[in-house]
Formats: structure tokens, sequence, C-alpha cells
């Protein structure tokens, strides 16, 4: 597979794992407190990195230092949307949070062109109709912090870009400085409720579990991968397509309805992110017959030898 088409196929993957996650958050803040879900939710990663972590070298000063700081916006962003998406419906999570693929360009500072802002336009409408198609309600409290979440998403993708560019930064020692931290941060909020974990059903810890290891691990050490080699306003348009995701997955185990509406917008979601990729590729100078052999343009020494 291309390069470049490998990249897109990697954060495809993290948007269709974090669109299933709002309904497994959901699920999980039912039966426990948010601060415990957060903090089992980074504890099992870390262990996890922590099994495989010695087979890949130790961690440099540079992956203590900038896992450090990815940790604490990552964090950030989990506190948000966990909270957010205990007190609103998981539609509108995932509606909200791609808000996240116009602010990234803005965060970032990238001069694109006009016909950018026009396709992030199409994926706007999109959303629009797929609210339109389940009748969001007025913006409650959860929406809002839905909508920092974005916010703070879109400021940590560029930031990923940014301290990622031209250092040997390897994605499983970020991810793991990353698990260890956010498993750090919850500890002491979660410590009264982790008693009641015992007494948690199967369901629930399986729910826990993929939030770990898919919607956390995976995604933590995907996107860092990816972002490593691409722009991180390309990243933030794939993972623009979140919403899409979240409606599929709550059509299919959440028990929502999928009007026609809901179907008009995802497919204007879709076709509006693949334009907006088409846009920012020429403006990168990647036109499409040389963007199948392009090298990655800001991986470090170790960002190589890790994929």
């Amino acid at each position: 597979m291309p390069t470049t088409r490998r990249i897109d196929v990697v954060l495809l993957a993290v948007a269709v794992v974090w669109g299933s996650s709002y309904l497994t958050a959901k699920s999980a803040t039912d039966a426990l407190p948010v601060p415990t879900v957060l903090f089992v939710r980074y504890a099992v990663a870390a262990l996890a990195c922590a099994v495989v972590l010695p087979r890949f070298g130790g961690l440099t000063r540079d992956e203590r230092i900038y896992g450090g700081l990815l940790g604490l916006t990552q964090a950030a962003v989990l506190v948000l949307e966990t909270y957010g998406v205990a007190r609103t419906s998981a539609g509108n999570a995932g509606l909200i949070i791609s808000l996240t693929l116009v602010l990234t360009p803005v965060l970032d500072r990238v001069g694109l062109p006009g016909r950018f802002f026009l396709a992030a336009g199409v994926c706007l409408a999109g959303v629009g109709l797929l609210v339109s198609g389940h009748g969001m309600r007025a913006p409650g409290a959860g929406d809002l912090l839905m909508l920092a979440a974005a916010v703070v998403r879109a400021g940590h993708v560029v930031l990923v870009g940014r301290v990622t560019a031209g250092r040997a930064l390897r994605p499983l020692q970020l991810t793991a400085v990353q698990c260890a931290v956010g498993a750090a941060l919850f500890l002491p909020f979660a410590a009264p409720g982790l008693p009641a974990t015992a007494r948690t059903g199967a369901v629930t810890w399986a729910q826990l579990l993929y939030l770990a290891l898919f919607c956390g691990l995976f995604a933590f050490l995907a996107q860092t991968w990816a972002v490593q080699r691409t722009s991180a306003t390309r990243a933030g348009l794939l993972l623009g397509t979140e919403p899409v995701w979240a409606l599929l997955v709550g059509t299919a185990l959440g028990g929502e309805r999928l009007t026609g509406l809901s179907v008009l917008g995802a497919v204007l979601v879709v076709s509006g992110t693949y334009w907006g990729q088409a846009v920012e590729r020429t403006h990168r100078g990647l036109p499409a017959a040389a963007a199948r052999d392009a090298v990655p343009h800001s991986a470090g020494t170790g960002a190589t030898q890790a994929s």
C-alpha cells in the first residue's frame, strides 16, 4: 500500500475506534464514576505498554519530556470528553467533537486556500444534517464540555505534529509515557471508587478494556505514528469522519434510528473530508501521482525505526 494511503488508513481506523468510544464510555460511566473509568482506561494501557516496551528499548530524555507534555493535553481531552458524554447523548458527543475538523487548521496556522474551507463547510453541513436527523436538543453542560474537548483535541493534534517534527521520538515510547501520565493524574480522583470495580460485571469490564486497549493504547500510538508522517491538518480531516462512525455505532448497537437526513449528512461528511484531503495534499505540493511514493515529511530517525 502506498505510504500516504497507509497513513490515511491508520488515521481512519482511529476515527472508527473513537467514533465507537462514545457509546462505550457512556455505558461505562453509567456503571462507574468518571474518574474511575478514566484511571482504569489509562492504567490498563500503561500496563500493556510496560509489557512490550522493553523489547523496543528504553526511554530517551526527549521522549520523557515530550511524552509527558502530550500526556497532559491528551488527558485534558479525555476528561472533557468523558464528562461531556456522561451528560449528553453519544450522538451529540460524536457530532460536536467533529468541530475539531475546522479548528485544527486554524490552530495550525496553515495558510490554506479557500477551497479547503469550502470542503470544511460541506463537512459542517453534513454534521448539521446529522444533528437534525436525530433532533439535537438545546446545548447543555455536556454539549459545552464536548465543544471544549474539540478545541483541546485540535490543539493536541497540532502539538503532536509540532513536537515530533524533526525529532527522534518513537511512537510506542511516547504512548507509554502518555499512558503513565494519565494514570498518575487520575489515580487520586479515582481511588475512592476503585473498590467498586471488584463488583463490576463482565460487560462493564469489557467496555473498560476496549476503551483502554483500542480507544486508548491503539489510538494514541496510531495517531502519534501517523501525525509524524503527515500534516496536522490532514490528520484532522480524517479524524473528522468520527461523527459518521459514532452515528453508525449508535444505530447498530445503541438503538438509534438512522433517518434519510442522517444518511445524507454522513455522505456529506465523507465527501467533504475527501475533498479537503485533496486540497490540502495539493497545497503541500503532493499531487496524487507524487504522493503515492512520498516519504514521511516530518518523521525523525526514531520514528522511522519504530515503523
